[in-house]
Parts: structure tokens; C-alpha cells; sequence
């Protein structure tokens, strides 16, 4: 079976198990590591792999082709997006002088900038400028060098960015929460509905009770997977990133998830969901 994910901390941590033929009657995985704009348009195409790792905001775009997983992603509190500005004189200090800037962003179709969008037509007077997609790792370098104005970053961004002498422009994660008091649905995990959904889940749900039963036994393919992080800021993202929502989304989950996509539509940011397509 061929699976996609990225290769940040948590995803490493959850899957270890399944990718270390640790979960009984678990199929052998073939993982591609990869950033969450590849894995999005992987999910799009004709021959992407059985599962994977996508951006909530991507669903809409594949539904037809791949079932919402109630397990395994990435959704919580005080996890969302950062917008980063550089940390030096004459850098944008307010959110109204985005206006016609650039900004880097991870995917056109990740949850980051769908938040991102919804936060700027309340912000942005006029809108921000041009928008140019890179690799998360080569955000914050190119808002350090001036390439661009701004950045919009996520993963372990939140722990490091001071590092690169930026400065929080805005927590897009604790907007969404003080307007909606719902979590923030960043990664789906999704798989082909032409499999066996039940077990797949199953699987990735014993791979998730295994990584906090022994969280040890991830250590070094975390780490081995984490773009040179230390162990100290790699715990502290599974932290974050690793939740209840991770074992099961709830009727809390699927509340945040309806509620950020039939915001987005309304919008007109994403096509129309039928949102009972969110359920199997």
C-alpha cells in the first residue's frame, strides 16, 4: 500500500508503528516524504497514492476520489498558522500594511492560506499583493532575506522563528479560535474510497496508541525526519500536534472541519462541499 505524508514530527510519530510493521495485521506501507503542497497535488491527480496526508482545505477538490480518515491528522488548539514580518525597522508592524505585499505561503491549497484568506478579507484593506508558494523550510529564510515581505508558515515555525529574527504579525490559529471556539482543522488524512476504510482506520489508530504508549521507539526516525530539529523542539511540536483528535476527530473534530469549509465556500475560496461526503 502506498502512503504519503510529510516528514514533520508528528506525522513521523503517529505513523512509526504501521511503517515499522508494528501493527498486527497491517499491510507493508511504501511512504513517500513529502511537503504538504506535493502531498495536495498528489491527492488531485489520477494516480496519487492510497493514503495520505493532505490539507484540510484541499478536500473539496478530491471527495470524490478519497474518504475523510476520522483519525491520524493534525487538528487542535493553539496549533494554527503564523503570519512573520521581519523583525527590523521599517518592517510591516500592522496587519493593514500587507496591503499589495508579498507573501510566501506554503500551498495555494493548504488550511494555512485558506485561513489566510478568510483573515485578510477582515484585515486587509485591498488585499495583499502577490502570493509566491515555497517549501515551508524556505519560508522563513526568504522573509529573513527580503525576498518577501511577509510569510505565512506552520509546523515547528511556531517554536523557531524567533531564531531567524522575525517578529508575530498575527496567530491565525487564536483568530480562528476566539471567532468560531472551535479547533483548527490543519491536516486531513485521506484514503481511496475503494478500499476497506474500517480497517485502514484501525490501523492508523493502533499506530497512534502505540506512539504514546512507547514514544521512545519513534525517537530516532523522528528525528532522523525532522529537517535537523532538536529533540527538544521535535517533543514539543508531537506536543501540540498530537492530540485526541489525533485517535478520533468527534463530533467537535467534524464541527470544525464543516464549520472552516462552508465558511470558505461561502466565500467563494473553495468549491461548494457536500458536507455529508465528510462521513462514511
Amino acid at each position: 500500500m502506498k502512503i504519503a505524508f510529510s516528514p514533520c514530527p508528528n506525522d513521523t510519530f503517529i505513523f512509526h508503528a504501521w511503517v515499522h510493521g508494528l501493527i498486527p495485521g497491517a499491510p507493508k506501507i511504501d511512504v513517500t516524504y513529502a511537503d504538504i503542497n506535493i502531498t495536495n497535488s498528489l491527492a488531485a491527480s489520477l494516480n496519487g497514492p492510497e493514503v495520505l496526508k493532505i490539507s484540510y482545505a484541499a478536500l473539496p477538490w478530491v471527495l470524490s476520489e478519497y474518504a475523510l480518515l476520522p483519525c491520524g491528522g493534525a487538528l487542535g488548539r493553539g496549533c494554527g498558522p503564523l503570519v512573520l514580518t521581519p523583525n527590523r525597522a521599517g518592517s510591516i508592524k500592522d496587519p493593514e500594511m500587507l496591503a499589495g505585499q508579498r507573501v510566501a505561503v506554503p500551498s495555494e491549497r493548504s488550511t494555512a492560506y485558506l485561513l489566510f484568506r478568510l483573515w485578510a478579507a477582515q484585515k486587509v484593506p485591498g488585499g495583499v499583493g502577490e502570493i509566491v508558494v515555497l517549501p515551508f523550510h524556505e519560508i522563513m529564510p526568504a522573509v529573513n532575506d527580503g525576498l518577501v515581505d511577509a510569510g505565512l508558515v506552520i509546523h515547528e515555525a511556531r517554536f523557531t522563528y524567533p531564531s531567524y529574527g522575525l517578529t508575530l504579525l498575527a496567530d491565525l490559529g487564536a483568530w480562528w479560535e476566539a471567532n468560531t471556539n472551535l479547533p483548527i482543522p490543519l491536516g486531513a488524512i485521506i484514503a481511496r474510497r475503494s478500499l476497506d476504510l474500517p480497517a485502514i482506520t484501525g490501523w492508523i489508530r493502533e499506530s497512534v496508541k502505540y506512539a504514546w504508549a512507547h514514544p521512545e521507539a519513534s525517537q530516532e526516525y523522528v528525528l532522523r525526519h525532522a529537517q535537523e530539529l532538536s529533540p527538544e523542539v521535535a517533543q514539543a511540536h508531537i506536543r501540540l500536534y498530537v492530540n485526541e483528535f489525533s485517535s478520533n476527530l468527534g463530533e467537535t473534530g467534524y464541527e470544525a472541519v464543516t464549520s472552516l469549509l462552508s465558511r470558505a465556500s461561502q466565500e467563494g475560496l473553495v468549491p461548494k462541499v457536500d458536507l455529508t461526503a465528510l462521513r462514511w
